[in-house]
């Protein structure tokens, strides 16, 4: 598992308030009981644990580029925002 991976799983199981270990890669946010509010938060923990900006709309957050429908999906957007930050 790459470093990306490993922080993103470790911002989203803080959110949800649960162990690393149950954060399972097809889980969405909503099986993990991370909230609007959750999500938000761990939006903002993302772009601070890798100085990136995501391209997010709390108001719309299905809308745009940035998917948000699983664990994966988050990872690998992250890992794509990291890598043209670089």
């Amino acid at each position: 598992m790459s470093d990306v991976a490993e922080k993103v799983i470790r911002i989203i199981a803080e959110q949800a308030v649960i162990d690393v270990e149950d954060v399972k890669l097809d889980a969405t946010l909503d099986d993990l009981g991370i909230d609007s509010l959750g999500l938000v938060e761990s939006i903002f923990a993302i772009e601070e644990a890798f100085d990136i900006q995501v391209p997010f709309n709390a108001n719309e957050p299905n809308a745009g580029d940035f998917d948000i429908s699983s664990v994966s999906a988050i990872i690998k957007a992250v890992e794509g925002l990291v890598a043209e930050a670089t």
